[in-house]
């Protein structure tokens, strides 16, 4: 830059230390709660089913009516929609610790809320849990832009990737966490509230305790990030934002030299107080210059991050459905309701363990060895795959006594969802954007992913029934099955593959290099500069010329 800003340099080539560690957890407690919550939702929603719309004279246990199903397993991911952009925004404007409290303090409130969802009737409880979780979604969505810009900010060049990748890796450690919670509970009641089968007794199969045990596993989502609120609230400002936005050099360098412990040279006086006369001619978001620059970057981030939720989301939030139709789990009827609840947990809880966990570690360790876009292709190439070696030989799936490999193959495409695309489309945006519209533009990017999530929650709710009238879920029409639906979703994998061409590798650059900082900061200056200090002028123009 024409005035380099030291504290800046000092970042980018700072040594690892204590701090950078306890930023990772501070800011990825935040994403193990926004796992915990978007995910914990699907371990309860078979036993919201048999708690408010049992019906005594069906042969099957009481579920969720399609509409309400859809609404409360997609609820959150509108609010995590409008959060992100909203807080997205609010994090280049405010900065990003005064937005960060907010966000977490919105996730407590409404995660204890929705455990205390009451009403008068099976909709009243399930509309009070609606707006809860749309505003518990709300919060989640501020943490994305605000985690990710944060740790980008904070960390060194060399290890960036690995510790924006940590960050995110602790929503593997919140999905499994949730899994754990789930069993926890639901063996607890198990035990002290015994009840037969739903095809022994279809009354009794539920047993009233039944209704506390959902709303204990929601409610401790609010303990983590409780935890973290004052740490969350010790932390200074990044110094990128507050040298390079709020324009204080000062205490930028101040902050990191006492967060990193270190000493750092102040910046000259006479540099940190000059006018700033190319600031006026910085671009916005909308303008033909940022299109110039980045419009092609976050054509990909936000494309790419859309069609890799709609086949995560998919899979996650749907998985019992999934694992029931190839005969993993048993038929619901030969099982009472905190049963089922026990089953739907701990083969989530494996799948968790086995292939989503493992992913974000691979990522951590090699994402700055190998490159993001590496991964992020890789990934999208081998989900591809994995998809679609479930979907040809789909009957033989289902069929008795082959149901492991089917796990084994799921399994790999959460691995490979995380080990790569789930993993870099978090971190790049936060990589290659300026730094005043770093956490918009992740927010943009994040919200094209949380769009797709709506799809795929929505969507493959339907999409996934029977062919067949007779085999489809009460409430629900024919759908294209799973095979189908295991086509379209590799189908998105292969956008994505494509889109991933848009995006630029960051291992290893600065921030202010990757996003272009250095060469907005540096042409007018030194063009005024140089002029000034030779003596050149500008020739007087030619007889004639206009």
């Amino acid at each position: 830059m024409a005035r380099e800003l030291k504290v800046l340099g000092a970042l980018d080539s700072a040594k690892t230390q204590w701090y950078h560690f306890t930023a990772i957890v501070i800011a990825g407690m935040g994403f193990f709660t926004d796992a915990y919550d978007l995910f914990s939702i699907s371990l309860v929603t078979k036993l919201l089913g048999r708690i408010y719309y049992f019906d005594p004279s069906s042969a099957t246990p009481g579920s969720l009516p399609p509409n309400v199903s859809a609404a409360v397993n997609g609820v959150a991911f509108c609010g995590t929609l409008t959060g992100q952009l909203f807080f997205g925004w609010l994090g280049d404007k405010m900065g990003r610790k005064k937005v960060y409290g907010m966000t977490l303090m919105i996730m407590v409130l409404c995660c204890v809320a929705s455990g205390l969802s009451f009403g008068s009737s099976a909709n009243g409880v399930m509309a009070t849990l609606c707006f809860f979780r749309f505003w518990l979604g709300f919060g989640i969505g501020g943490d994305y832009p605000l985690s990710a810009t944060i740790m980008s900010e904070y960390a060194n060049k060399r290890t960036r990737g690995a510790f924006i990748a940590a960050v995110f890796a602790m929503q593997g450690f919140g999905n499994l966490t949730g899994g754990i919670v789930a069993i926890i509970v639901s063996s607890a009641f198990k035990e002290s509230f015994d009840a037969p089968a739903y095809r022994d007794d279809r009354a009794g199969s539920t047993v009233p305790q039944a209704d506390y045990a959902w709303r204990i596993v929601l409610m401790f989502g609010a303990v983590p990030a409780l935890l973290t609120y004052y740490w969350r609230m010790k932390m200074p400002e990044t110094a990128r934002y507050t040298a390079l936005v709020a324009k204080n050099t000062k205490q930028a360098t101040a902050d990191m030299a006492r967060v990193l412990n270190v000493e750092l040279a102040a910046e000259d006086p006479e540099e940190a107080d000059k006018p700033d006369h190319h600031r006026e001619h910085q671009f916005g978001l909308f303008s033909k210059e940022f299109a110039r620059r980045h419009g092609r970057h976050l054509l990909g981030t936000t494309v790419c991050w859309f069609v890799l939720d709609i086949a995560f989301y998919s899979q996650n939030l749907f998985q019992k459905d999934i694992y029931t139709a190839v005969g993993w789990l048993p038929r619901a009827d030969t099982m009472n309701a905190l049963q089922e609840m026990f089953k739907i947990s701990r083969a989530q809880t494996l799948v968790a363990l086995c292939g989503t966990i493992p992913g974000y570690w691979f990522t951590v360790f090699l994402i700055d060895v190998s490159g993001r876009f590496a991964i992020q292709l890789g990934g999208f190439f081998m989900m591809t795959v994995f998809m679609i070696g479930l979907a040809v030989p789909y009957h033989h799936w289902t069929t008795p006594g082959n149901q492991v490999g089917f796990i084994v193959m799921f399994s790999f495409t959460f691995f490979f969802a995380n080990f790569g695309p789930n993993s870099t489309t978090f971190i790049v945006p936060a990589e290659i954007f300026p730094a005043r519209l770093r956490s918009t533009c992740h927010g943009i990017s994040a919200a094209a992913g949380k769009a797709g999530a709506i799809v795929g929650s929505f969507g493959f709710l339907y999409a996934a029934q029977s062919t067949d009238p007779a085999k489809t879920d009460a409430g629900y029409k024919p759908g294209i099955g799973v095979r189908n639906s295991l086509f379209v979703l590799a189908g998105c994998n292969v956008v994505g593959f494509l889109f991933t061409f848009l995006v630029p590798e960051s291992k290893g650059k600065s921030l202010e290099e990757l996003s272009g900082e250095h060469e907005e900061d540096d042409e007018p200056e030194l063009t005024s500069t140089a002029t000034t200090e030779l003596g050149i002028t500008s020739p007087p123009p030619a007889a004639g010329s206009k």
